[in-house]
């Protein structure tokens, strides 16, 4: 059931988003550097971001490691990009350094999408959601949302947060 004040509140949210995607992987970032694009998850969060017309300012691709994550991240947020979306490196592997890496640059967390992300994920999967440590949190202004690898993950985790965007980033904003 929606809110009529939410639905109201939801009227005065910015329609100039700017969004940063960046996909975690070592396989993919070999590829990409013999000019091949494999990523299908970094492409199915920039379709469902340019749908809701919201811009995309960088696209990059990069290895499983933490001091180019956190450079690329910072950056980021000094060109001004409002939501940055990362993809891979959520799980349990000794390589997988998303979630350990950006958690300490948040100011604040937002609990709630890695829960809906499990619940969705246990309704569509069952037991095997307890791998993924998909999270969310503000840094100097600038939402992170850091979802799995997987397309299927992908979906989910947009289906949650697409029409949330723009209401968060008025928030976060402030």
């Amino acid at each position: 059931m929606k809110s009529a004040s939410m639905e109201e509140h939801k009227k005065h949210v910015p329609i100039d988003v700017k969004c940063g995607v960046i996909t975690l992987s070592d396989s993919k970032y070999e590829d990409s550097k013999n000019n091949e694009n494999n990523d299908i998850s970094g492409k199915n969060i920039i379709e469902i971001l340019e749908e809701r017309n919201h811009e995309i300012k960088q696209y990059t691709i990069i290895p499983d490691d933490k001091e180019l994550l956190l450079k690329t991240v910072k950056e980021m947020n000094k060109k001004g990009i409002d939501v940055i979306f990362t993809t891979g490196g959520t799980g349990l592997e000794s390589r997988d350094i998303t979630i350990e890496t950006l958690k300490p640059l948040y100011d604040k967390e937002v609990p709630g999408f890695g829960e809906l992300f499990r619940l969705k994920s246990y309704e569509e999967l069952g037991s095997g959601a307890l791998l993924s440590r998909a999270s969310a949190g503000v840094y100097n202004k600038t939402l992170i949302f850091s979802m799995p690898g997987s397309p299927n993950a992908v979906k989910t985790a947009m289906d949650i947060i697409k029409d949330e965007i723009a209401h968060i980033v008025k928030h976060t904003r402030k």
